[in-house]
């Protein structure tokens, strides 16, 4: 399937270019008899869409969606749900210049070597704007989700090197860099403007919490749920990188340590990050990824064109100077996308 599949009982499969005339994704799986309308999924589009603060893009794009298929009198009808979302602020002029070069830390070089032939307005296929429609299929499984008791917030605590001392959910759509500590995203966004400034980026760590799951999803082998996890994560362009539970703190725990205990309540820690066995205990799930920092700068880099002639470059257009802001998000929705496969997967194996 090309790779631009994912899932398996609940399947979506996303098209589209950067600069083309939309981006969209075909649905399927979706249960029937759910309401749902395009304002529900419009609330999440409007937090991953460029514009909205100085520390992010500020190409303009709406991201007005436009259910196509699988809906009838404003309940999913079973069938595949289609939703396109037209580009409307596009402006290819400002990548010809390097056209023909490669940009350091995009994949212009990479998907020349695989196909032959490259997008090169604005990365194409690879650009960030391919998640405004995993962003889109992530609502209708978010909308699914809440049918089922789950919930779940994503969250910035640590960019550029600051890293959040406290935890305040409330706080988190409230500031624009969408961390969990106001004092913090103050100086996140005081580094973010600063670097922009300099024609520069930076990169940082988002957390998510997924609440509600029920103990027993995920397969126990090749499709445990942290593997999946850490596939739809790594699938977006600027994750380099996950840790579930203690992550990586466990290398230099005890066993008696790292155990999560058990008691007539439950586990009494969660070290695990409420997978064991690649399956679901009960307890909150949670995960840390690393994001990158933006690749397009203004800063001249050292690279080489198509015919491999050393060159210097600068990469204009509008870009995000850090893209932790907007990859909140896209992480909850690649997230809701796996927790509702594999409940639809349990429900298969126990029919």
């Amino acid at each position: 399937m090309a790779g631009n599949t994912f899932g398996e009982r609940f399947q979506i499969t996303t098209f589209g270019e950067s600069h083309g005339e939309a981006v969209g994704v075909i649905i399927d799986g979706v249960t029937p008899g759910v309401e749902i309308d395009e304002a529900y999924i419009q609330v999440q589009m409007d937090r991953r869409k460029p514009g909205q603060s100085s520390v992010t893009s500020p190409r303009k794009e709406y991201d007005k969606i436009h259910i196509i298929s699988g809906t009838f009198e404003g309940k999913t009808t079973g069938t595949p749900l289609s939703i396109i979302l037209y580009n409307t602020d596009m402006r290819p002029e400002a990548y010809d210049d390097i056209k023909n070069s490669f940009r350091p830390g995009h994949a212009d070089f990479t998907y020349l070597q695989k196909y032959g032939v490259r997008d090169h307005r604005g990365s194409g296929r690879a650009s960030g704007r391919e998640t405004a429609s995993r962003v889109a299929a992530g609502a209708v499984a978010r909308k699914l989700l809440e049918r089922r008791g789950v919930s779940l917030v994503a969250y910035t605590t640590e960019i550029g090197g600051i890293k959040c001392r406290d935890f305040i959910e409330d706080a988190i759509e409230a500031n624009p860099v969408r961390a969990c500590d106001p004092d913090a995203a103050m100086k996140m966004v005081e580094k973010i403007e600063a670097l922009a400034l300099a024609g520069d980026s930076c990169g940082g760590i988002v957390e998510c919490r997924i609440r509600g799951v029920h103990p027993g999803l995920g397969e126990p082998a090749f499709d445990k749920l942290d593997a999946e996890l850490a596939k739809a994560m790594l699938s977006i362009g600027a994750i380099k990188g996950i840790e579930f539970g203690a992550g990586f703190a466990a290398a230099s725990m005890l066993g008696s340590e790292h155990n999560d205990q058990m008691n007539a309540d439950g586990f009494s820690s969660n070290h695990a990050g409420g997978i064991i066995g690649g399956i679901s205990t009960g307890a909150d799930i949670v995960f840390r990824v690393v994001v990158k920092p933006t690749s397009s700068i203004s800063v001249p880099q050292n690279t080489i064109n198509v015919n491999g002639e050393e060159k210097v470059i600068v990469t204009k257009g509008r870009h995000d100077p850090c893209i932790c802001p907007r990859v909140v998000p896209v992480v909850e929705a690649m997230a809701c996308l796996v927790i509702e496969d594999h409940y639809k997967r349990q429900a298969a194996l126990l029919y």
